[in-house]
């Protein structure tokens, strides 16, 4: 395990003591959960985002497609 030093708000800091004593949890262990659970939701968040790229990169090659296969249906009617 790894040590860290960190500088907290005050009212931060006295909710999470207030927290820690409700749900009998040590101090470490709620930030690491805590600390857990949001890079949980960037690496959701980053997934995401790559996701909505990906999908616009292959939305705008499907439309070049299908204007080609319009292309071909015209050139057979004609």
């Amino acid at each position: 395990m790894k040590a860290i030093s960190l500088k907290i708000r005050e009212d931060i800091f006295e909710e999470l003591e207030k927290t820690v004593k409700e749900i009998r949890m040590s101090r470490n262990a709620y930030i690491n959960n805590a600390v857990e659970l949001y890079n949980k939701v960037n690496r959701k968040q980053k997934i995401r985002k790559q996701l909505r790229l990906e999908s616009k990169m292959v939305a705008e090659e499907s439309l070049k497609v299908a204007r080609e296969f319009e292309g071909l249906d015209n050139h057979f009617l004609d």
